[in-house]
């Protein structure tokens, strides 16, 4: 080939895909009620993985998730992945996971698309404006539960893929789908899975696409990073059982007191996590991260509103975003065994347990962190010189995970997005733990990138969660363009 002809036969084929692009996107605009319509449906199912008797609708919600691939004429399976032990000793089959093909041109790059459809508990009595499991739209946006996370989210990427189907058009990369119904409750049996089936379903994959997180504010964002989670339980034991305060105070010395005593001793008043040894494993941040953290779009005024307080810990963007992903955080969550129900009850309880996480940043070791954390509270609470029994014990362990912003694959990201929405992204990082990216990375070894379109206002996990129409249907248009945006990857950058 003639080096003169190289520019002509680009602009012909960047020409040709503008063509599709806008095509594709008019199929879109033209299909949205269908969309919406969908997304009601799924929505109507009460996959709540907390909950076991609403195992039944978890099941029913990845048989429909299937069927909706199958009708695509994907080759899909709905993997076994076991069952999960209850408290009680008895055993609960584990929802199958989906997995789905569409395409197996060697010649093409072969994407990864996870999702879930499993949602958080909700009931109108909570403070739900609408009933959470009826897709209510109000104002342009389509409040329900699961709607932007995570079910919206994956209906899209489907109707992506649907979009090409529908207008003959031929997928430019090939596209595959995990899709599970426990990431709420932790993911039960997945790690298994793609360990299992590293060598078999993920052996062509190439890149790994999550969808599972948001915007931080009107401006679309590609999200490089999470924090991962030490989540511990420190249980304080005394009497054998729980005794009346006016016959028994002042004659013993409390559980209670003691736990609240050590959990002080956890962090300051301004948020210094006083744990040795933590904050001295953090990674430093970088010139080139405080430079990034100054160009990202964020509103601290509209941020103080939207979560009701009058102060933050911090006044300016960059720390305030700088201690919002990348460094750890302590939070304290609720104390088992003591009173909480309404009025009152004058008893010092025998036994209490404190609940209480740390958020991991790189280069934390939760293994590390958990001896650092168990060996810190013994020797705090040797101090007191109490008769009570202290027992702390790790149950979660979830890494961070990090990605590389020049990866091809953000490179694509931000030509997506510039296409959809005629602007640059903000590159973010979230705060919570997406446990199954760093799964992913480590067990794979291919590139991930997360790819949200919720909004910065969705109310995950709250009430009145919701999705926006906008986000919805442009969300999509985005998932459209990024395939395209892939595919053009040079084969030597993977």
């Amino acid at each position: 080939m003639s080096p003169r002809l190289l520019p002509s036969i680009l602009l012909v084929i960047s020409t040709v895909r503008a063509f599709q692009y806008t095509e594709l996107a008019r199929y879109i605009d033209s299909h949205q009620e269908e969309y919406v319509e969908l997304l009601r449906d799924w929505v109507a199912i009460e996959s709540d993985s907390s909950n076991i008797l609403k195992r039944p609708e978890l099941h029913r919600m990845m048989e429909m998730a299937a069927q909706k691939l199958r009708q695509m004429g994907g080759t899909v399976e709905l993997v076994d992945i076991g069952e999960q032990e209850l408290p009680g000793g008895q055993t609960l089959a584990l929802p199958k996971v989906v997995t789905g093909q569409f395409g197996s041109d060697p010649n093409k790059h072969t994407v990864c698309v996870y999702g879930h459809v499993d949602v958080q508990p909700a009931k109108l009595e909570d403070g739900w404006a609408t009933e959470p499991y009826n897709l209510t739209e109000i104002n342009g946006n389509l409040y329900g539960r699961g709607a932007s996370d995570n079910k919206a989210p994956v209906l899209a990427w489907i109707h992506a893929v649907e979009a090409y189907q529908a207008l003959s058009m031929e997928l430019p990369v090939n596209v595959k789908f995990v899709i599970e119904g426990m990431e709420e409750t932790g993911s039960n049996g997945l790690d298994a899975m793609i360990l299992a089936q590293r060598d078999s379903f993920f052996s062509d994959v190439d890149y790994i696409i999550i969808s599972d997180c948001g915007w931080l504010s009107r401006r679309p964002a590609l999200t490089y990073g999470t924090r991962g989670n030490c989540y511990f339980f420190a249980e304080v034991e005394g009497p054998k059982q729980d005794l009346h305060s006016g016959v028994y105070g002042g004659t013993v010395i409390e559980p209670m007191t003691d736990l609240i005593g050590i959990l002080d001793t956890l962090i300051s008043p301004n948020g210094k996590i006083l744990v040795p040894g933590i904050r001295e494993a953090v990674a430093p941040l970088s010139d080139e991260e405080w430079r990034m953290y100054q160009d990202i779009q964020f509103d601290m005024e509209n941020y103080k509103n939207k979560i009701g307080v009058t102060q933050l810990m911090y006044t300016n963007k960059v720390d305030l975003l700088a201690h919002m992903w990348r460094y750890p955080t302590v939070s304290i969550h609720g104390i088992e065994g003591a009173f909480s129900d309404p009025g009152t009850k004058t008893v010092i309880p025998a036994k209490v347990t404190a609940k209480f996480s740390i958020r991991q940043v790189p280069d934390m070791d939760p293994a590390m962190v958990k001896k650092q954390v168990t060996d810190y509270l013994h020797s705090v609470f040797a101090k007191r010189k109490s008769p009570n029994k202290l027992k702390v014990t790790m149950v979660i362990g979830a890494k961070p995970w990090l990605a590389d912003t020049q990866h091809p694959l953000y490179e694509a990201g931000k030509a997506a997005v510039k296409r959809v929405f005629d602007t640059d992204p903000d590159l973010i990082r979230e705060g919570g733990t997406i446990p199954i990216a760093r799964t992913f990375q480590d067990v794979t070894g291919k590139s991930i990138i997360m790819m949200p379109i919720g909004g910065f206002d969705d109310g995950l996990h709250s009430q009145n969660e919701k999705m926006s129409r906008y986000n919805y249907i442009e969300g999509t248009k985005l998932f459209i363009a990024y395939l395209n945006e892939v595919s053009q990857i040079q084969k030597t950058s993977v």
